[in-house]
């Protein structure tokens, strides 16, 4: 294979124009071709630009999924800028503080987000000017593409800044890794604010296809899209959100002919049951971050599907990844547990305004220490198992969420589930499960479900692996795309003290007992 010529995003979207002009990118109420979105896009340059908007500056942008939110990414990094998109469902304080540590120097929004965005904010009607105005194009591989800020589900956002080389690196990934060409219709949910939606920008424009997006999601909207749209390829990544496209009333295989292949992350038991559910595409997984331009590793469609539902695959092409200790760095070996770590052509520059976590993150031989624990199989295949933080320690015993997670998924009256520690006087913490339940037994009993839920896991894990408390929930605290464990794991922490709960059930295989 030839040396990898690093490109820059405009330069990746004048080919996609050459090669492909009636290609559009899709929102439910609004569309533009390839051509038409250039032109947009060279307006808000010539904007930004007469607003003394050049190479290096921050430009935050506040927007919802639509067309405004890519001509705003590509008309900013047109100039050399940075744009920086946010969470349009964010609060005011949280915009604050993303727009305080990014320093704009423009924050655009539309008219019915001004508030949110704060003071001195402007419409993108008021920042677009003549597209034959727009300045030459000022920018370099090497220089920073965009600033995407981590979801924060436990601390503060980082923001993570990427060169122009290594988001378009991606985009030739996955155009690579999915086999995709002009013809393709690419679906996603991922907002644009996320790794995920701007990996799908990107890859769209490598191929030259159609970018097919949902804007906010709602599932009827969604399901509906796939099928008038006549998706090829759909990136929903998380079950919060393919699981309600699954269970809408009207969906059927049949409805979707064109769709072959579906990129989902999970358990290797709710990856097998999704794929059950859609046998007419093939699923794979992935496995990545917002500090590796949201994919690191991707699945191959021609892998058996145990691998395919079992695994994320091996690294994109110059990706590198590796298993370490975490505690001795040795390097682990196949089947072993052990941290991610990264490197290569997408991995990101640095944090903005962050040089210690930068240093602390990324060691002197350009590795990414990711914090989440992998195993990677004799094939060269990762497996994601955990995060670090999210090990629990039952008894000084390691159980690792995921795994507890991947069992409750298996019961078909689990719709999604997430797992945390709750704190426990006798075993230090224990496990806790939050369930939304699925459709046919949203109307069950819920107690004796919890009881039933707990039998279930009972029936293959250890009694220290097992949940002590099963809680049905009918709605989630989310950050972006993620659940946010730590709000849960303050949850039940809060309702175990309200309760005067200082120690867990004792379980085990044929009852559950108090004390």
């Amino acid at each position: 294979m030839s040396p990898r010529v690093l490109r820059t995003l405009p330069g990746l979207l004048d080919d996609a124009v050459a090669r492909s002009p009636t290609r559009e990118v899709v929102f439910p109420t609004e569309r533009a071709t390839w051509p038409a979105l250039r032109q947009a896009a060279r307006a808000w340059a010539a904007g930004l630009h007469a607003r003394g908007v050049g190479r290096g500056d921050r430009v935050l942008l506040v927007l919802p999924g639509g067309l405004d939110a890519v001509v705003g990414v590509v008309g900013a990094a047109m100039l050399g800028a940075i744009p920086t998109p946010v969470n349009p469902r964010g609060t005011a304080a949280e915009v604050a503080w993303l727009r305080g540590d990014a320093e704009p120097a423009v924050v655009v929004a539309s008219p019915e987000l001004l508030a949110l965005a704060g003071d001195g904010a402007v419409t993108p009607a008021q920042v677009a000017g003549e597209p034959g105005d727009a300045p030459p194009v000022e920018a370099a591989p090497e220089d920073p593409m965009i600033l995407l800020y981590t979801s924060g589900t436990t601390s503060r956002p980082r923001g993570c800044v990427h060169t122009h080389g290594a988001y378009t690196a991606l985009g030739e990934n996955l155009v690579e890794r999915l086999r995709l060409t002009p013809d393709d219709r690419f679906w996603t949910p991922l907002p644009l604010h996320h790794c995920g939606g701007i990996d799908l920008l990107m890859g769209s424009l490598a191929a030259g296809c159609t970018l097919v997006h949902v804007g906010a999601f709602v599932p009827d909207v969604a399901w509906r899209q796939l099928v008038d749209e006549r998706a090829t390829v759909a990136f929903p990544a998380f079950d919060t959100i393919w699981l309600p496209v699954l269970d809408h009333p009207d969906f059927d295989p049949a409805a979707v002919p064109d769709l072959r292949t579906v990129i989902n992350v999970g358990p290797a038991e709710r990856m097998a049951a999704m794929q059950a559910r859609l046998p007419t595409a093939t699923q794979i997984s992935c496995l990545g971050g917002t500090e590796s331009a949201g994919f690191c590793c991707v699945g191959a469609v021609d892998d058996p599907p145990e691998a395919r539902a079992g695994t994320s695959g091996v690294p994109l092409r110059d990706m590198e990844a590796t298993v370490r200790d975490p505690e001795t760095g040795r390097e682990c070996g196949p089947g072993e547990v052990g941290e991610f770590l990264h490197r290569g052509v997408s991995r990101m520059a640095y944090y903005h305004g962050d040089p210690a976590t930068t240093a602390e993150r990324i060691d002197a031989e350009g590795w990414f220490h990711t914090g989440d624990l992998v195993r990677r199989d004799a094939a060269g295949r990762f497996t994601f198992v955990s995060r670090l933080k999210d090990m629990l320690k039952v008894g000084g015993e390691n159980v690792a969420a995921a795994e507890v997670e991947g069992r409750l998924a298996e019961h078909p009256a689990v719709g999604v589930v997430a797992v945390v520690g709750a704190p426990d006087a006798r075993l230090g913490e224990v496990a806790a499960a939050y369930v939304e339940l699925a459709p046919a037994y949203r109307d069950a009993d819920r107690e004796a479900l919890a009881r039933e839920l707990v039998a279930h896991c009972l029936a293959t894990l250890a009694t220290y692996k097992a949940p002590r408390y099963v809680e049905v929930v009918d709605g989630w605290p989310m950050s972006g795309t993620k659940i946010q464990k730590g709000v849960l794991r303050e949850r039940i922490a809060a309702d175990l003290a309200a309760r005067g709960i200082t120690e867990a059930p004792r379980l085990s295989r044929h009852h559950l007992t108090a004390g």
